[in-house]
């Protein structure tokens, strides 16, 4: 491996470096990439990289515990296994995934193939309809939810986390199909929000039973 890569042009090695970096980083690499103020198309050219030197990088992954994976329809290469750090997400930004995914499947599917393109307004209108999101969140709540879906590719957004307002617009990339495609989306959510009421009647049963009132839900909670 360590000659394949001193055979290669200092720069083209450089390149290839980078472009392992970035898929370990991101956990998948786009061909087509958003222009972040625009949300322009254009040629992703870690991609092309990657496409090149797909033998070399796959062999290089399969000795550390990694798969490499690529989606020729969705033109995305991602790495799965052993190897690969799983990032631990907290329950609202598992929730607002999954918000994603449930716009981004709409907007396909929708009349007239709208462009997968949404904003924070829209989110949390989805999350009010679903019952997945029914409470304000908080700043840094939205920030580390957005931040670890623009690492990982899920969404572009136009300028720094903490200039994203209501209505600014949020690119929802194919790859969010990666991160929430084992499960059919109605089940998740129905299984989610089952989930979030019985938290729900939980926390109102413990209130209940420390103020020494009648718990009003006998049958729910065992």
């Amino acid at each position: 491996m360590f000659k394949y890569m001193e055979q290669l042009p200092l720069m083209e090695a450089e390149n290839l470096k980078r472009t392992i970096k970035d898929l370990f980083r991101q956990t998948c690499i786009l061909q087509m990439k958003y222009d972040p103020v625009t949300l322009i198309p254009r040629d992703n050219p870690r991609y092309k990289t990657l496409d090149y030197h797909r033998k070399f990088i796959r062999d290089y992954l399969e000795v550390i515990g990694c798969e490499l994976n690529h989606d020729p329809q969705e033109r995305i290469f991602w790495i799965s296994g052993e190897g690969v750090t799983a990032e631990k997400l907290s329950e609202t930004t598992s929730l607002l995934v999954l918000l994603l995914k449930l716009i981004y499947r709409d907007k396909i599917m929708g009349v007239g193939l709208k462009p997968t393109v949404t904003n924070l307004a829209e989110i949390r209108e989805y999350g009010k309809n679903t019952n997945l999101i029914n409470r304000k969140l908080n700043v840094g709540e939205w920030k580390e939810a957005l931040g670890v879906m623009k690492t990982h590719q899920m969404i572009e957004l136009p300028g720094a986390l903490g200039n994203v307002e209501d209505h600014t617009p949020i690119y929802i990339y194919g790859t969010i199909n990666i991160y929430c495609s084992s499960t059919n989306i109605n089940e998740l959510i129905k299984r989610y929000t089952e989930e979030v009421d019985q938290v729900t009647v939980t926390e109102e049963k413990d209130e209940t039973d420390a103020s020494g009132e009648e718990n009003i839900y006998p049958d729910i909670i065992e």
